[in-house]
């Protein structure tokens, strides 16, 4: 990729109307809600958008992302986090190693989310949280109806992967899950 298909690519994602839908420090901040955490898996960190939030909160934060373009440009961002090649189906740490596992706006892209939950649950000492598109009428924004998951196959995602408590929270444009070990 060239470095200039590269920036805007960047440049798209952290589009100021595009960190306004995802709502990016309510959702840093309900993900983080009652919850004393330290370090933080951003999986498929992208450009580090939630990553660098929740690096503002004084947390040791890893970042994951299947494409070095998105990792190079969330060092960039987020100097202090820890960046790596991985993808979500095999996270390449040891059980519980962090507080809080988050995945943004990307389980819908996965080929498997249930095997993409169960290693969260694996890799995570709390909580996971999930933010998606809501399985609700087509807007301008997000992916097809078609291509979003449903708040019932979420949650039984998050059952048959070891979860003891999720919940779901209804934000302006999108859907934070919640699920507790």
């Amino acid at each position: 990729m060239s470095d200039d298909k590269l920036y805007r690519g960047v440049e798209r994602l952290r589009r100021p109307e595009r960190l306004a839908i995802l709502e990016v420090d309510k959702v840093a901040t309900l993900a983080l809600q009652g919850l004393l955490a330290r370090t933080v898996l951003d999986v498929g960190t992208g450009s580090g958008i939630f990553a660098e939030a929740f690096a503002a909160r004084k947390l040791a934060v890893t970042g994951i992302d299947i494409q070095e373009e998105m990792l190079a440009a969330a060092r960039t961002h987020v100097p202090k986090a820890k960046f790596r090649i991985a993808s979500s189906d095999e996270l390449p740490f040891s059980d519980a190693s962090f507080d809080l596992v988050f995945m943004g706006v990307m389980l819908h892209e996965n080929d498997d989310p249930l095997k993409a939950l169960r290693e969260a649950w694996r890799v995570c000492a709390l909580r996971t949280a999930v933010l998606e598109w809501p399985d609700a009428e087509q807007r301008k924004i997000g992916p097809p109806r078609a291509d979003r998951l449903k708040s019932e196959d979420v949650f039984g995602f998050a059952e048959a992967a070891g979860f003891a408590r999720w919940t779901a929270i209804r934000l302006e444009h999108l859907v934070l899950y919640v699920m507790e070990k």
